[in-house]
């Protein structure tokens, strides 16, 4: 633990889903720090982006429950010190109900109101899960028989990468967002994969609000490598345009006018708001922010 930010005052925080509901949100995902140099760094980024007034931020888990410790600090400290809620992701993968059970009582004797629900990443050599749980319902189910936290869950535009097809992928996702409060999708490029997938899960009666997630492509090869875990369709021509840039600020020019156009197109179609994937960084979240009108509060 490296005591990145500990704070003693409990906070309740609001429902995510009621600020959906309230107005257009605007919010940021990071991951926890490594080192106290990132920590510097998060926290940094942290003061920057607090300027925009954020609705939320979500926190990320890492594989297996790596991070719980800094993802835990991290998100207590920003429900109980900053002037929004800071939302954990948990994960089925290599945990028992104890263990979940233990994390979810801790979160919310802290005052933590919200929990993003993941189904997580299986083990990378193949071998079997040592967990008790196989999907995100099933985590759900046993975050409402402890607490009455608001609990969001993914969404994939063109579709989970393990879905056995369309459909089933659609039935799935319906049911999931249903037993849930609200959805935030994986990172996608082409606004119609996310307006068909609303159309879908209306059509089976799915009305849950989704937050499309957005990213700025200023590293192409890492952003492609997430792309392909997630079976993300990637334009061609933003990445040879990115890669192609004489110099950093051409990159975040570049990366900035896309994240922009896209989210443009999202707010024009009727999303109820955004979720941009910062990966710890504040530049490009500024300059996009700059460019946008969520017109919120209305």
């Amino acid at each position: 633990m490296m005591g990145l930010w500990l704070m003693s005052t409990v906070v309740v925080v609001p429902s995510i889903r009621g600020l959906i509901e309230a107005h257009r949100t605007l919010s940021f995902e990071f991951f926890p720090p490594k080192s106290q140099a990132a920590a510097s760094g998060l926290r940094a980024t942290i003061d920057v982006l607090e300027k925009l007034e954020p609705d939320f931020v979500s926190i990320t888990y890492g594989a297996g429950g790596t991070t719980r410790e800094t993802t835990r600090d991290t998100v207590i400290e920003l429900c109980s010190d900053r002037r929004f809620p800071a939302m954990p992701h948990l994960t089925c993968i290599g945990h028992s109900y104890a263990e979940i059970y233990d994390l979810v009582d801790d979160y919310q004797a802290e005052g933590v109101g919200n929990v993003l629900a993941l189904a997580g990443d299986a083990p990378v050599d193949g071998s079997p899960d040592p967990g008790d749980f196989r999907y995100a319902l099933e985590l759900i189910d046993a975050v409402r028989e402890r607490t009455d936290m608001c609990i969001g869950v993914a969404a994939f535009p063109e579709v989970h990468p393990r879905s056995e097809s369309r459909r089933s992928d659609r039935r799935h996702l319906a049911e999931k967002l249903s037993a849930a409060d609200f959805g935030i999708t994986q990172f996608f490029f082409d606004p119609d994969d996310y307006f068909r997938m609303v159309d879908e899960l209306a059509a089976l009666g799915c009305e849950q609000p989704v937050l499309p997630g957005v990213i700025p492509v200023l590293n192409p090869v890492s952003v492609k490598r997430f792309a392909d875990m997630n079976g993300t369709k990637t334009p061609a021509a933003l990445w040879d345009a990115v890669s192609g840039a004489s110099d950093p600020d051409e990159r975040l020019e570049i990366a900035v006018a896309a994240a922009t156009e896209l989210i443009v197109k999202l707010l024009d179609g009727g999303a109820p708001g955004i979720h941009l994937y910062s990966l710890n960084q504040a530049n490009a979240v500024v300059r996009i922010c700059d460019r946008i009108d969520l017109q919120r509060g209305i």
